[in-house]
């Protein structure tokens, strides 16, 4: 009986949360959100260090599944975004029953899309790595892929429980699964991989077994123990088009973004190579895996802003949502100025990390002088991503996709273009194209982000 009571307890402080005071709420769940992609960034690392040590054919294999792994773990992202939107916005408005509605066709969608995705991969797996060049390596990437792929569900299932949660304003139990997963992955490499001699297998097997873990316990979390404010029950379980429709309107949209974003990534790959062939592609690589790092605050406050924003609006108090915007704005780029500060004046001690060995040692100044512009970009990132996750939480998710587009494809790609061929700057005009059309396509988002939303408080 006492621990009913305190969960209900719980349950009612993280509802009066998310839907009370934006600032603290945004602050308070930003946190963990942030932790949870570091311990993100050290899971996916964990595999190509260990599986280095195979030689360069299985890293190079690992190099072919990742990117088919990303579009699936943006798959699941989305679902996860969408999920937590609906929620959020349900409990804005107090109706618990659409709440739990939502929760049960968000579970119900991870198991059809899991199942389909699965069939299509291992069915064409094959095919789809020798149309992207794997050649030789062709058997491990196979090898690696059949198992990791098999498993896909326990990803999206993964993000999808873990976007439940966050939609009513606990984001601790997930950072505690990611957590359990990432330590439980890091322990299983070595021992799959070199003590039982299964190679990438080995590496395939320690992620799909660390990952069910953390699926094991959300379930736990979600389905036995029940003290979460949705509830999943047969009986209150309504099919409706309509709840699939809001779902999947954030969810396509911010599964296409992660694809938008790998589409801009191969089109700045082939600029460089152009411009400074294979060594002008290994500086961006580099450069740019220490700029994903910096990006990670300013992602998990979006994340933040998608609960709060989408609460916010289910009430329709547009106050709130306004306060949304502009907070998390103004603490993403308050972290930025930080981040951006640190990586300009150590741009050189950083650049020495993936310049160690004799052979890239000369790559250590172009590193370094790429860092240094990267940190204009720093500083309008988080207009770009806290508008997107507000329209995300109010559930317009093609608009944050047009926002994407906007920024990814047009500024980016056609500023990177003018500056490097046009203009004559060769691989440093790429860097100051990402900048100037990064940094004009948030600044758009964010005033267009700020127009909508002022307009709601005018016209309620």
């Amino acid at each position: 009986m006492n621990s009913e009571i305190e969960n209900s307890k719980g349950v009612d402080q993280r509802i009066s949360m998310v839907t009370g005071e934006p600032k603290k709420a945004i602050r308070v769940l930003a946190i963990p959100m942030i932790i949870s992609m570091f311990l993100i960034m050290a899971y996916n690392l964990a595999d190509s260090i260990w599986v280095a040590g195979l030689g360069p054919n299985a890293l190079a294999a690992l190099g072919f599944i990742n990117p088919l792994f990303m579009i699936v773990i943006g798959l699941g992202n989305g679902l996860g975004a969408g999920a937590t939107s609906l929620i959020a916005r349900c409990i804005g408005a107090k109706n618990k029953e659409g709440a739990d509605n939502a929760a049960m066709h968000s579970l119900i969608l991870t198991i059809v899309v899991s199942a389909v995705i699965t069939v299509i991969l291992l069915l064409f797996l094959k095919e789809i790595l020798l149309l992207m060049g794997a050649g030789v390596t062709i058997d491990l990437a196979m090898e690696y892929g059949q198992i990791v792929f098999g498993g896909l569900i326990f990803f999206i299932f993964s993000n999808v429980a873990s976007g439940i949660l966050r939609a009513e304003g606990d984001v601790n139990r997930p950072m505690y699964a990611i957590a359990a997963t990432t330590v439980l992955n890091i322990i299983l490499d070595p021992i799959f991989i070199y003590y039982f001699g299964w190679g990438v297998s080995g590496a395939a097997w320690a992620t799909i077994l660390s990952s069910s873990l953390s699926c094991v316990v959300l379930f736990y979390w979600l389905l036995l123990k029940r003290d979460t404010y949705v509830s999943f029950s047969r009986e209150d379980f309504k099919a409706s088009w309509n709840v699939i429709k809001n779902i999947l309107m954030v969810a396509l949209p911010a599964s296409i973004e992660s694809l938008v974003m790998s589409i801009l990534g191969v089109i700045l790959n082939l600029m460089l190579v152009v411009t400074g062939g294979a060594e002008a592609v290994a500086v961006y690589t580099a450069g740019w895996r220490v700029v994903m790092m910096a990006m990670i605050p300013p992602i998990g406050i979006g994340t933040a802003a998608i609960t709060v924003g989408g609460a916010a609006y289910g009430a329709r108090n547009y106050k709130n949502l306004s306060t949304a915007l502009s907070y998390s704005a103004k603490l993403g780029v308050g972290i930025a100025v930080v981040t951006g500060l640190l990586s300009y004046v150590f741009a050189g001690n950083i650049a020495t990390i993936f310049t160690y060995s004799p052979e890239s040692a000369f790559m250590a100044p172009s590193i370094a002088a790429f860092l240094q512009v990267m940190f204009l970009f720093y500083l309008t990132v988080p207009l770009g991503i806290t508008a997107s996750s507000i329209f995300q939480g109010m559930g317009k998710g093609f608009t944050s996709l047009i926002l994407t587009v906007l920024r990814e494809v047009v500024f980016m790609a056609f500023f990177s273009y003018l500056f490097a061929f046009t203009l004559g700057f060769g691989s440093p005009g790429v860097w100051w194209g990402i900048v100037v059309g990064g940094g004009l396509g948030c600044v758009v988002a964010y005033i267009w982000a700020t127009i909508y939303v002022r307009r709601l408080k005018r016209n309620y």
